[in-house]
Order: C-alpha cells, then sequence, then structure tokens
C-alpha cells in the first residue's frame, strides 16, 4: 500500500504469493466442476512424486506466501498434500461414480477471513 502525491492511497497487490494462486484455482476447479453431471465425481492426477497418484480432493486451502494445502483421500486414506507453489502441477479428472444415488464429489475451498 503506498500513497500517490495526491494524496490517494493505493492497495498493491503481490501476484506471487498463494493467495492469488489460490484464487486462480478456485475459479478453473469451480468451471470444471459446473461442466460435469451428477454422475461424475471429480478427481486430481498428481504429477509428481516419481508416478501417478489420483487424490479425492475434498477442500483446498493456504499460506501465504507460497504454500498450497490440498485435503482428500488417496487409496480410501486420509491424505493431506503441502504443496509449494512453484511446485504446482496436476490434473483435474472426471470419474464415473461407483454408486449412482451418491451425491458427487466435489473440492471445496477454505476460506481465510
Amino acid at each position: 500500500m503506498f500513497t500517490t502525491g495526491d494524496g490517494i492511497t493505493v492497495i498493491s497487490r503481490d501476484y506471487t504469493c498463494a493467495d492469488f494462486k489460490y484464487e486462480i484455482l478456485k475459479e478453473e476447479i469451480e468451471a470444471f466442476q459446473s461442466e460435469l453431471s451428477e454422475e461424475y465425481d471429480v478427481m486430481v492426477q498428481l504429477t509428481s512424486f516419481g508416478s501417478q497418484m489420483i487424490m479425492q480432493v475434498t477442500n483446498i486451502g493456504y499460506q501465504n506466501p507460497d504454500v498450497l494445502f490440498f485435503y482428500g483421500f488417496c487409496n480410501g486414506q486420509k491424505a493431506q498434500l503441502i504443496q509449494h507453489i512453484s511446485q504446482l502441477s496436476f490434473m483435474l479428472l472426471s470419474i464415473k461414480k461407483e454408486e449412482p444415488n451418491r451425491k458427487p464429489n466435489r473440492i471445496g475451498f477454505i476460506v481465510k477471513e
């Protein structure tokens, strides 16, 4: 934040911080989810760790300046991925639900106040 010569206060934003990356992710994931029918779950394919893993992400959070948190399940076990924003790389997948009457899995977002 700074004040101009005219006395106007300008609030600047650091576009390299996790909160900005989080907002971009949120927009993209919500757009992806909005295009799916109720018969599909959303999953995330992680492209690191030397192999491919599929994670059912239930929530995403962040901590400035540079960390994102992914909460959910891998192979039915509770999991949390702590990811530096410079290492962020994954693919969103739509997978047909095994139980047709179950509500579809969608990714939620933890909002900081």
